[in-house]
């Protein structure tokens, strides 16, 4: 039985076993169809895996030229365009829609032999912090059943964490990639705003909105970032600036980095006791070891989340205005034939609570009377809180912070408090409002037993430092864990 470790010893097993392919998507499918309970996914693409893993064997037997993810398994979160195959963004509204081109992450995937599995379950449109707001039902934590996954990529961190597929795709409008990792006990990374292609992305905040990458190394998630990231003509937000090969580019540095932290976050009363001396203890610990790490005032923290959530629920109420129930998507079987009535009608069915809350809020924020009180006072904030970060970048390498104020909570725990749901990104929105990259890193454990990680921020486009940090962390915190 073959079991999974990082990519590069899987192609190693590829070498020595002609029906490598084939013989691991099928215990893949195995595994996913035994998890079902976890609910990780809402579609799993077996005949095609099976297909495309058939020929990856014939294609090595061959002895063609092999891609860099060749014979891969990845799983891709239902925001993402496959084209032939269904996307929904978990939502009713697009129940039975079929994707009608690939997004460019799919194409370059495919382009390097990667095989798609499947699609997993998240909350609806991207909005949540728990992967309870999806039409499929609530994703499980695999560690533990009644606990969420966090969101609102849930099913993607949960399909990595309980061994379904190798490498899977979320997207990040506010933390959903980093705060499931966190919970999920796995690497979660959101690569700087215009880093990987939005094209074929289903939007939530088309400036906050960022594809990321879920794994349990930090060199597969370099190599997999090298593949889709990059330039493209049909994604006008994109950088033009040149990849690095990441997984060329982690090898240790001798030098002491110069490392910040936010006093702020650390003291904030919100914050879960043990996560925040695990994490005190860390800084130490980093100390000892050479590192330099400051803290540094940050008294915007405050500001954070209100800024977030007026700019991307703006965001929201107009982009998702386009899902009227007239081309495509669900449409109510009201009797109403007033236009306005069907419009009415068919959003009231189709989105689901949560997202009718956000549109509700983005509509109110950009109404005439209130665009200048909130809009254009969040965006302010925005301005300062980038200045406020370059100056920071000036004097340090990258910042460190706690990724989630608590592990992962009781499913339907706050579930009515969307206030207290809305805190619980305090820590990670921050870097999609200045759009630097940001990771989180599995070092820790709660006294609970449930996983916690840590957040590493770097500046716009670092993420070799980012990468190269992140893995020298990991690997500075294993004596610890075995002693």
């Amino acid at each position: 039985m073959f079991s999974f470790s990082s990519i590069r010893n899987y192609q190693q097993f590829l070498t020595d076993h002609p029906n490598g392919c084939s013989q691991v998507v099928q215990q893949y499918l195995d595994a996913i169809q035994e998890n079902e309970h976890l609910n990780a996914f809402v579609e799993v693409f077996s005949e095609d895996a099976i297909e495309t893993a058939k020929k990856l064997d014939e294609k090595r037997a061959a002895g063609k030229p092999l891609g860099k993810l060749h014979g891969v398994v990845v799983a891709i979160k239902d925001v993402i365009s496959y084209k032939g195959h269904s996307v929904s963004a978990s939502s009713k509204i697009l129940s039975n829609f079929t994707a009608i081109y690939h997004a460019t992450v799919i194409e370059k995937l495919l382009a390097e032999d990667a095989i798609i599995i499947g699609r997993n379950n998240c909350d609806e449109f991207a909005m949540g912090s728990s992967n309870e707001n999806s039409v499929y039902g609530t994703v499980k934590n695999a560690l533990d059943p009644s606990r969420v996954p966090g969101g609102s990529s849930g099913g993607s961190a949960v399909a990595v964490q309980a061994g379904l597929c190798m490498i899977s795709l979320g997207s990040d409008t506010g933390g959903s990639v980093r705060q499931p990792a966190d919970f999920c006990g796995i690497v979660g990374l959101k690569p700087s705003y215009g880093r990987i292609s939005r094209y074929g992305l289903i939007a939530y905040a088309s400036s906050f909105d960022q594809i990321g990458i879920f794994g349990n190394t930090v060199e597969d998630i370099a190599l997999v970032l090298e593949i889709i990231a990059g330039e493209d003509a049909f994604d006008s937000t994109v950088s033009q600036k040149t990849v690095p090969h990441y997984s060329e580019e982690l090898a240790f540095t001798q030098k002491p980095w110069r490392i910040a932290y936010f006093k702020e976050a650390l003291d904030h009363p919100g914050l879960d006791p043990a996560i925040k001396q695990e994490i005190s203890s860390f800084i130490k610990k980093l100390t000892a070891w050479g590192h330099i790490v400051e803290p540094v005032d940050f008294e915007l923290l405050e500001y954070i989340v209100p800024a977030y959530y007026v700019l991307t629920t703006a965001e929201a109420s107009s982009n998702l205005s386009r899902f009227d129930g007239v081309k495509f998507g669900y449409r109510s079987m009201s009797k109403d034939a007033d236009l306005t009535g069907l419009y009415n009608a068919s959003r009231s069915e189709g989105f689901g609570k949560e997202v009718q809350r956000r549109i509700m809020l983005g509509t109110f924020v950009l109404s005439s009377g209130y665009f200048d009180a909130y809009y254009t006072k969040a965006q302010q904030v925005r301005r300062i809180l980038q200045d406020r970060t370059q100056e920071i970048f000036s004097n340090y390498q990258a910042i460190i912070l706690p990724t989630v104020p608590s592990p992962a909570f009781k499913i339907g725990e706050k579930t009515n408090d969307p206030v207290e749901m809305f805190l619980a990104d305090i820590y990670t929105v921050f870097a999609n409002l200045v759009g630097i990259p940001g990771i989180s890193i599995p070092l820790f454990k709660h006294p609970n037993g449930l996983p916690f990680g840590l957040q590493v921020l770097t500046t716009h486009f670092d993420e070799v430092s980012l990468l190269r940090l992140s893995k020298q962390l990991m690997a500075l915190s294993k004596p610890a864990e075995n002693a």
